[in-house]
């Protein structure tokens, strides 16, 4: 992932980058799984990676976003449209592995989207807040994430 513009040295941004890596670990993760025809692996990686997205996405969306929506109101947009799509067919394994014999396919689709959405995050609006977001927006995203918390393991309480 990117380190060229110095944003990793703000906490609000290392702690996105490293739900980011993990999500991606995951993801590499569910395509050998798929590969293999592990359905039901399939669903268990899909119900971790939704216990990272759900914290993280409440810090971008309660915090991150609302900071930069006045600069890049499209953008914004875009990536909290990406957020539904993502969730709903993660979210279809909530229950377990689901009846729905596409849902493979679909949640490698999600997963691709994922993966661009990440990368769009990573080489675009991370460093557009390095250069946008006051003093004020960062305490209010910090202030997120410290009622939110992390869906990392080795961090959650």
């Amino acid at each position: 992932m990117c380190e060229y513009c110095g944003c990793q040295s703000l906490t609000a941004i290392a702690d996105l980058t490293r739900e980011h890596d993990e999500v991606v670990t995951l993801i590499s993760h569910v395509r050998a799984a798929h590969a293999e025809g592990a359905v039901a692996k399939m669903a268990e990686l899909a119900g971790r990676i939704t216990t990272i997205l759900g914290p993280h996405t409440a810090v971008e969306e309660h915090g991150l976003f609302p900071a930069l929506a006045a600069d890049f109101p499209e953008h914004v947009a875009e990536l909290t449209s990406q957020h539904r799509v993502i969730e709903a067919v993660l979210g279809e394994a909530a229950g377990g592995v689901p009846a729905d014999a596409t849902w493979p396919a679909r949640l490698l689709e999600a997963l691709h989207l994922l993966r661009e959405h990440i990368l769009a995050e990573q080489d675009g609006v991370f460093p557009a807040a390095l250069s946008h977001l006051a003093t004020a927006d960062w305490e209010a995203i910090d202030e997120v994430r410290r009622r939110v918390g992390t869906g990392l393991a080795e961090h959650r309480h």
